[in-house]
Protein backbone atom coordinates (compact mmCIF):
# COMPACT_ATOMS: atom_id res chain seq x y z
CA UNK A 1 0.00 0.00 0.00
CA UNK A 2 2.63 2.38 1.02
CA UNK A 3 4.38 1.67 -2.75
CA UNK A 4 1.41 2.57 -4.10
CA UNK A 5 1.21 5.69 -2.28
CA UNK A 6 4.91 6.61 -3.17
CA UNK A 7 4.21 5.86 -7.07
CA UNK A 8 1.00 8.00 -7.26
CA UNK A 9 2.76 10.64 -5.11
CA UNK A 10 5.97 10.43 -6.94
CA UNK A 11 4.03 10.60 -10.16
CA UNK A 12 2.22 13.87 -9.11
CA UNK A 13 6.10 15.43 -8.27
CA UNK A 14 7.21 14.55 -11.78
CA UNK A 15 3.82 16.34 -13.56
CA UNK A 16 4.14 19.63 -11.57
CA UNK A 17 7.63 19.92 -10.88
CA UNK A 18 8.61 19.18 -14.83
CA UNK A 19 6.02 22.40 -15.42
CA UNK A 20 8.10 24.43 -12.35
CA UNK A 21 11.31 22.94 -13.66
CA UNK A 22 10.52 23.96 -17.26
CA UNK A 23 9.33 27.34 -16.34
CA UNK A 24 12.31 28.26 -14.89
CA UNK A 25 14.96 26.96 -17.09
CA UNK A 26 12.83 28.24 -20.39
CA UNK A 27 12.82 31.85 -18.72
CA UNK A 28 16.32 31.74 -17.53
CA UNK A 29 18.20 29.58 -19.31
CA UNK A 30 16.63 29.45 -22.83
CA UNK A 31 15.83 33.23 -23.21
CA UNK A 32 19.09 33.99 -21.51
CA UNK A 33 22.50 32.23 -22.04
CA UNK A 34 20.73 29.29 -24.01
CA UNK A 35 19.57 31.80 -26.53
CA UNK A 36 21.43 30.69 -29.59
CA UNK A 37 19.92 27.07 -29.42
CA UNK A 38 16.45 27.91 -28.35
CA UNK A 39 15.62 31.10 -30.78
CA UNK A 40 15.51 28.54 -33.74
CA UNK A 41 12.59 27.39 -32.26
CA UNK A 42 11.33 31.50 -32.08
CA UNK A 43 12.60 31.34 -35.86
CA UNK A 44 11.56 28.05 -36.86
CA UNK A 45 13.04 26.85 -40.95
CA UNK A 46 10.48 24.43 -41.81
CA UNK A 47 8.53 21.51 -40.45
CA UNK A 48 11.79 19.37 -39.65
CA UNK A 49 13.81 18.83 -36.13
CA UNK A 50 15.16 21.98 -34.73
CA UNK A 51 18.24 22.64 -32.79
CA UNK A 52 15.99 23.51 -29.80
CA UNK A 53 14.49 19.59 -30.20
CA UNK A 54 17.93 18.92 -27.83
CA UNK A 55 15.90 20.01 -24.63
CA UNK A 56 13.51 17.56 -25.50
CA UNK A 57 16.23 14.83 -25.28
CA UNK A 58 17.72 16.05 -22.26
CA UNK A 59 14.79 16.47 -20.22
CA UNK A 60 13.51 12.91 -21.66
CA UNK A 61 17.35 11.87 -20.73
CA UNK A 62 15.83 12.98 -17.61
CA UNK A 63 13.10 11.05 -17.11
CA UNK A 64 14.45 8.17 -18.35
CA UNK A 65 16.87 8.23 -15.50
CA UNK A 66 14.33 8.54 -12.67
CA UNK A 67 12.79 5.73 -14.14
CA UNK A 68 15.59 3.42 -14.37
CA UNK A 69 17.18 4.43 -10.93
CA UNK A 70 13.37 3.92 -9.66
CA UNK A 71 13.22 0.41 -10.92
CA UNK A 72 15.60 -0.37 -7.79
CA UNK A 73 12.53 -0.58 -5.56
CA UNK A 74 12.28 2.96 -5.04
CA UNK A 75 8.66 3.96 -5.76
CA UNK A 76 8.82 7.38 -5.25
CA UNK A 77 11.79 8.10 -7.90
CA UNK A 78 9.84 5.54 -9.82
CA UNK A 79 6.92 7.50 -9.90
CA UNK A 80 8.84 10.68 -10.51
CA UNK A 81 10.61 9.38 -13.50
CA UNK A 82 6.63 8.03 -14.73
CA UNK A 83 5.59 11.92 -14.23
CA UNK A 84 8.30 13.67 -16.00
CA UNK A 85 7.80 11.12 -18.84
CA UNK A 86 3.50 12.05 -18.66
CA UNK A 87 4.63 15.70 -19.15
CA UNK A 88 6.84 15.02 -22.08
CA UNK A 89 3.76 12.71 -23.50
CA UNK A 90 1.45 15.74 -22.66
CA UNK A 91 3.78 18.60 -23.94
CA UNK A 92 4.59 16.65 -27.33
CA UNK A 93 1.05 16.68 -28.14
CA UNK A 94 -0.16 20.13 -26.99
CA UNK A 95 2.75 22.07 -27.55
CA UNK A 96 4.11 20.00 -30.95
CA UNK A 97 0.80 19.18 -32.17
CA UNK A 98 -1.71 21.65 -31.25
CA UNK A 99 0.40 25.04 -30.77
CA UNK A 100 3.09 24.79 -33.88
CA UNK A 101 1.40 22.01 -36.11
CA UNK A 102 4.66 20.23 -36.35
CA UNK A 103 2.14 17.40 -37.35
CA UNK A 104 -1.55 16.67 -36.81
CA UNK A 105 -3.42 15.85 -33.98
CA UNK A 106 -6.25 14.50 -35.12
CA UNK A 107 -8.76 16.55 -32.41
CA UNK A 108 -9.93 19.83 -32.56
CA UNK A 109 -9.93 21.39 -29.00
CA UNK A 110 -13.12 23.43 -27.83
CA UNK A 111 -12.30 23.70 -24.32
CA UNK A 112 -11.06 27.15 -23.04
CA UNK A 113 -8.13 26.12 -21.12
CA UNK A 114 -6.72 24.36 -24.04
CA UNK A 115 -7.51 27.41 -26.16
CA UNK A 116 -6.08 29.90 -23.38
CA UNK A 117 -2.86 27.62 -22.99
CA UNK A 118 -2.60 28.46 -27.30
CA UNK A 119 -3.28 31.65 -27.35
CA UNK A 120 -0.61 31.89 -24.64
CA UNK A 121 2.18 30.33 -26.05
CA UNK A 122 1.43 32.21 -29.37
CA UNK A 123 1.80 35.35 -27.43
CA UNK A 124 5.16 33.86 -26.12
CA UNK A 125 6.42 33.43 -30.09
CA UNK A 126 4.99 37.61 -30.67
CA UNK A 127 8.89 38.76 -29.89
CA UNK A 128 11.74 37.18 -32.16
CA UNK A 129 14.70 38.16 -29.59
CA UNK A 130 15.04 36.66 -26.25
CA UNK A 131 13.58 39.43 -24.46
CA UNK A 132 11.18 40.91 -24.04
CA UNK A 133 8.61 37.98 -23.68
CA UNK A 134 6.01 36.35 -21.75
CA UNK A 135 4.00 32.94 -20.96
CA UNK A 136 6.53 30.60 -20.12
CA UNK A 137 5.47 27.54 -18.99
CA UNK A 138 2.97 25.19 -21.08
CA UNK A 139 0.49 24.02 -18.56
CA UNK A 140 0.87 27.66 -15.99
CA UNK A 141 -0.01 30.93 -18.14
CA UNK A 142 -1.37 34.36 -16.79
CA UNK A 143 -5.18 34.33 -16.68
CA UNK A 144 -5.27 36.62 -19.05
CA UNK A 145 -5.40 34.59 -21.86
CA UNK A 146 -8.55 32.59 -20.78
CA UNK A 147 -12.03 34.76 -21.85
CA UNK A 148 -14.28 34.92 -20.21
CA UNK A 149 -17.89 34.21 -21.67
CA UNK A 150 -20.83 36.15 -20.83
Amino acid sequence: MLESVLLVVGTLLGLVGMEVFGWFIHKYLMHGPLWFIHRTHHRPSGKGPEWNDLFSLLFGGMGMGFLWWGLEDRPLVLGTGVGICLYGALYFIMHDGWVHRRWRVPMRSRFPYIEAMIRAHRAHHVSLKAKPSESYGLLWFPSKFLIKKP
